[in-house]
C-alpha cells in the first residue's frame, strides 16, 4: 500500500477535461485497476487509447455506439468493428449490454441523445477480440438474505465472461441493509483459497440527499484503513485490507461498481472472510 494515497475519493476529485472520474494505478498507487467515468452530451463523442490496459464500456445512463480499432501502427489488422450499446435510463433500471475493447485499440464513444458511461480498466498482457455483452445474457445473482440482501449484476465476472485481467461487477443494495458482508479480503495469492485483487467502488445512490458508507479495515499491520459517508459519484480504493459493510441509507437504494484486477497469473475471484464476523451470518 502506498500509505499517500487517499482511499476515499468524493466525486470531482479526480475530474478533469475529459472525464468526471479518472483513476488509473498512478493516481491509486497501485498496478492495474483503472476507472474512468465520461459524460457526453447529444449527439457526443470521445475517443481514447486503450494502450495496456483491456476496457469495459459501460452505460450508466443512456445509449451509444462504439468503434473499436486497430491503433496506427499495429500490425494484427482487423478494421473497425462497431458495436451499439442500448444501454439504460440509470443504474436502478436493471442491467446493460456492455462493449469489450482490448488492449492496443483505439475506441471512439458516441451519444446521440448523451449519457454517462463507465469505462472499467486492467492493465493486461493478451490481446483478446472485440465484444459485445447483451443484456438478458448478464448472470444476476440475489446474494444474502434479511438486511443483507443486495442483488449482483455479474457481468463480466471471473466466470461469466472473458478477459485476460479485468473482473468487473455491479451491486444493488436496497435501502437500509448491508452488502459486502461479512467483511471480506482478497490481498494475497494462496491458491485455491484467496486471489490478490485491486479493488476500485464507484458509488450512485437513488435519490437526490442519499447517502451510504463503506468500511475498510487493517488485514495486516499499517493497512488499509477507511470509513466513509458516500453519496453519488464518489469511489473508494481498496488495495488490501478487510472490506465492507457497505451501508445504505434507509430508503435510498445504493449503486456500486466493483473494478477489480491483479498480477496472479490466473483470473480468479477468491476471498476470505473475517473469521470475527461470519456467525450468524446467513
Amino acid at each position: 500500500m502506498t500509505q499517500k494515497t487517499e482511499l476515499y475519493v468524493p466525486k470531482g476529485a479526480t475530474a478533469n477535461d475529459r472525464y468526471a472520474v479518472d483513476i488509473d494505478p498512478e493516481r491509486a498507487g497501485w498496478t492495474h485497476s483503472s476507472l474512468r467515468i465520461v459524460e457526453l452530451g447529444p449527439d457526443g463523442t470521445h475517443t481514447f487509447s486503450a494502450g495496456d490496459s483491456e476496457w469495459i464500456v459501460l452505460s450508466l445512463n443512456g445509449g451509444c455506439t462504439v468503434q473499436v480499432s486497430e491503433e496506427p501502427g499495429n500490425s494484427d489488422g482487423g478494421g473497425i468493428t462497431e458495436f451499439q450499446i442500448l444501454g439504460r435510463e440509470s443504474v436502478f433500471a436493471g442491467v446493460s449490454d456492455f462493449v469489450y475493447a482490448p488492449r492496443d485499440a483505439r475506441v471512439q464513444i458516441a451519444s446521440g441523445a448523451g449519457g454517462r458511461f463507465a469505462l472499467a480498466g486492467a492493465k493486461c498482457e493478451r490481446r483478446l477480440p472485440a465484444r459485445y455483452g447483451p443484456a438478458p445474457e448478464v448472470p444476476v445473482e440475489d446474494r444474502g438474505s434479511g438486511t443483507c440482501a443486495r442483488q449482483v449484476r455479474n457481468f463480466a465476472s471471473a466466470d461469466a465472461f472473458a478477459c485476460d485481467k479485468l473482473i468487473t461487477v455491479e451491486v444493488i443494495t436496497p435501502g437500509g441493509n448491508w452488502s459486502s458482508y461479512p467483511p471480506h479480503k482478497h490481498d494475497e495469492n494462496r491458491p485455491g483459497e484467496e486471489t490478490e485483487l485491486e479493488e476500485i467502488y464507484y458509488f450512485e445512490i437513488d435519490g437526490p440527499h442519499g447517502f451510504g458508507y463503506q468500511r475498510v479495515s487493517p488485514s495486516r499491520e499499517g493497512g488499509s484503513e477507511v470509513l466513509a459517508e458516500v453519496r453519488s459519484g464518489d469511489a473508494v480504493l481498496v488495495p488490501d485490507g478487510w472490506h465492507g459493510p457497505s451501508i445504505a441509507q434507509p430508503g435510498h437504494t445504493m449503486y456500486y461498481l466493483n473494478v477489480m484486477a491483479g498480477p496472479g497469473s490466473e483470473r480468479q475471484w477468491r476471498i476470505c472472510f473475517h473469521p470475527d464476523h461470519t456467525e450468524g451470518y446467513r
